[in-house]
């Protein structure tokens, strides 16, 4: 289990990272959401939440309880932002939807292989 964590951690981390990126270089196509689910005031703080799950997800794999935290964060952030497009009647809440069920996976095999290292 520990190598199938490893892998999503490591696949994961990274997307945050440009997730995170984009909303503090203001990509036009993260701003237009951002602003149709009225959180474009708060792009910075996403932003940092996003790296701090990146951060957490591969220190998870030295230390599995942090694993397990960011895996917890990020699948509690996942469903803020599906929250956040219903609220406003924004049905397209595939992508973050799919990030939701990448968090809940990754925490998945985070509790599974606890107390494996690489």
């Amino acid at each position: 289990m520990f190598i199938a964590a490893l892998i999503v951690s490591v696949l994961f981390a990274p997307l945050l990272v440009v997730s995170a990126a984009g909303k503090l270089q203001r990509s036009a196509s993260q701003v237009a959401t951002l602003e149709r689910v009225g959180a474009l005031k708060i792009a910075p703080v996403l932003a940092v939440l996003e790296l701090a799950g990146a951060a957490g997800l591969i220190g998870g794999l030295a230390w599995w309880p942090i694993g397990v935290a960011a895996s917890v964060g990020l699948a509690l952030y996942f469903l803020g932002a599906i929250a956040a497009h219903v609220r406003v009647k924004d049905y397209a809440i595939a992508p973050p939807a799919v990030l939701l069920l990448v968090s809940v996976t990754a925490l998945a095999l985070r509790v599974a292989s606890a107390g494996a290292t690489s």
